[in-house]
């Protein structure tokens, strides 16, 4: 009889999609997932899960192309954060009741952090929506919750690989899913003419924002052109760039405090944290990550 699975996944953006095929190939071999934890992404797919709604949200997912994600984008110019989230959280409450987490099938544990109070904030009951808006506010990007006394945001600020938090069982098998990790990655390759078609209308509309935005925000005296294309990083780049590194480093050091009898690893590089839209490869990529990974334990 297979142990119990006690699993742990990361936040990463859209390569947290690859959290869907990291699920489903542990069930297609008969685990049992008892019970799961996570930050951000990793928070927003276990949760779904946890609530016995993922097939609902993979099918959305794999709906979602370059048009629809931008159409989900509010942007505001407000301090806290450049995008409101109101659109994409009103769609996902077709996914996420307002359950309680304590009533939900399995142990489920989301990860957020505050800044008031400079410290991690655990969800293990309570609603499940609010727990998962919680954990996915990327600072300066999604705009953070408010509470009674604190500011919360991203749990990945502080942890991203949540294994500290992941409750454990006698003899289980924790299994943690990192879709960060340093590792090579071999991509599809559209057409160049089925990738331009893709592009444009997306595209189009994130040069205007920029455009927009350089005028309030500039980066750099505005008749100064960039010298080279390593100059020519976008408000969302630098951010994106810049938390990755910041969550990298503490993954690496939690992994080296917390183990994990399985490590299913997706490279940081399969996708941009916001390119949704190639949900289908990352739900593939994590199943094969996740074949790779049990093939390597048994061996």
């Amino acid at each position: 009889m297979k142990p119990p699975v006690t699993l742990v996944l990361s936040g990463g953006g859209a390569r947290g999609n690859a959290h869907i095929g990291v699920i489903e190939e542990l069930e297609r071999r008969g685990y049992i997932i008892a019970s799961v934890t996570g930050t951000s992404m990793g928070a927003l797919v276990g949760g779904i899960y946890a609530d016995d709604s993922l097939g609902p949200f993979k099918e959305w997912m794999l709906s979602l192309d370059r048009r629809k994600v931008f159409s989900l984008v509010d942007f505001t110019l407000g301090k806290s954060g450049m995008v409101k989230g109101d659109k994409v959280f009103n769609k996902m409450k077709d996914f996420i009741p307002d359950t309680p987490i304590q009533d939900l099938r399995i142990p489920f544990a989301a990860v957020a952090v505050d800044l008031i109070n400079k410290r991690e904030v655990v969800f293990r009951e309570g609603s499940l929506f609010d727990a998962i808006r919680a954990s996915v506010s990327i600072p300066s990007v999604l705009t953070p919750v408010k509470t009674a006394d604190g500011l919360l945001v991203d749990g990945g600020v502080m942890n991203n690989i949540p294994t500290s938090h992941a409750p454990r069982v006698p003899g289980d098998l924790l299994v943690v899913a990192n879709v960060n990790a340093m590792i090579p990655v071999n991509l599809p390759k559209l057409s160049r003419e089925e990738g331009e078609k893709q592009k444009r209308a997306y595209q189009l509309k994130i040069d205007e924002f920029h455009a927009h935005l350089q005028k309030i925000l500039p980066l750099g005296h505005p008749d100064k052109k960039p010298r080279s294309n390593e100059e020519k990083l976008s408000y969302f780049n630098v951010i994106d760039k810049t938390i990755s590194l910041m969550t990298y480093q503490m993954a690496q050091m939690s992994l080296k405090f917390f183990t994990p009898d399985v490590l299913i690893e997706v490279s940081r590089d399969s996708c941009g944290t916001y390119d949704f839209f190639k949900a289908e490869q990352l739900v593939d990529m994590g199943r094969d990550a996740t074949i790779k990974a049990l093939d390597n334990m048994v061996a």
